[in-house]
């Protein structure tokens, strides 16, 4: 399996730190947000890895390099200007081949999650081997989190193991997920498109399958919230 890093954002909110640097090289705990993606990664053996990059790409890619450093394998999407999730992956394509990959948040820190489980959640046949249809099997498969506070409204429902566009209680996508290419074939490379709108199709089809990750997960938006996770923790209290 191949993994994709969204590392294209321009991290308004946390200014003036991403005037200079790419919101995804910053600093958590002693390495970089995509650092520690990169390293649970190989650790699960996907070493794979595709980066899209807009604002201050030249950083990423001279921090990276081709990711031997960490044992993996980078490749490069770079973006004249950033085009979303969905145009990142479209202008990504060649770069990530025909099976399902993985793509998750350059931007968003989740130091124990385990990227083992990702390699077999969808699946082509059921428990007896019979192959699905085309037009029935899951084409995504999403992990949500418990609603953060600066998004209490959340995103999705989830009944068992299917993911659907209302529904109580409500979680918020996790910025974790693993996507059949091919939902992606009518984007046209170049063009900006946003990935929410694409999976909502899909959930209503009853084609997108997810869980809810409990582990620790913080999407760093801003410097506020950079500053609470590099804090240090004694006793049990922030000093």
């Amino acid at each position: 399996m191949k993994a994709m890093i969204f590392a294209a954002g321009r991290g308004e909110r946390m200014r003036p730190l991403t005037d200079t640097c790419p919101k995804p090289l910053l600093t958590v705990r002693g390495r970089p947000l995509i650092v520690w993606h990169i390293l649970n990664l190989v650790r699960a053996g996907i070493t794979d890895i595709v980066i899209n990059h807009a604002h201050l790409g030249d950083q990423i890619e001279q921090t990276l390099g081709d990711g031997s450093q960490y044992g993996a394998r980078i490749a490069y999407s770079p973006e004249a200007t950033a085009l979303e999730t969905a145009g990142g992956v479209a202008a990504a394509r060649h770069l990530l081949g025909d099976q399902p990959f993985l793509a998750i948040s350059g931007d968003i820190y989740c130091p124990y999650f385990d990227f083992e489980e990702v390699k077999d959640v969808l699946h082509d046949a059921d428990m007896w081997g019979n192959p699905y249809p085309a037009d029935k099997r899951d084409v995504a498969w999403l992990y949500l989190v418990k609603n953060p506070p600066f998004h209490p409204e959340g995103d999705f429902g989830l009944t068992m193991y299917s993911v659907t566009n209302d529904g109580d209680p409500r979680w918020t996508f996790g910025n974790i997920g693993v996507y059949r290419p091919e939902i992606f074939d009518g984007i046209e490379a170049g063009s900006h498109a946003k990935l929410g709108p694409l999976l909502r199709q899909y959930i209503e089809r009853g084609q997108v399958g997810g869980e809810v990750y409990e582990g620790e997960w913080h999407n760093v938006g801003t410097i506020a919230q950079l500053e609470a996770l590099n804090t240090p923790v004694r006793n049990g209290a922030a000093k």
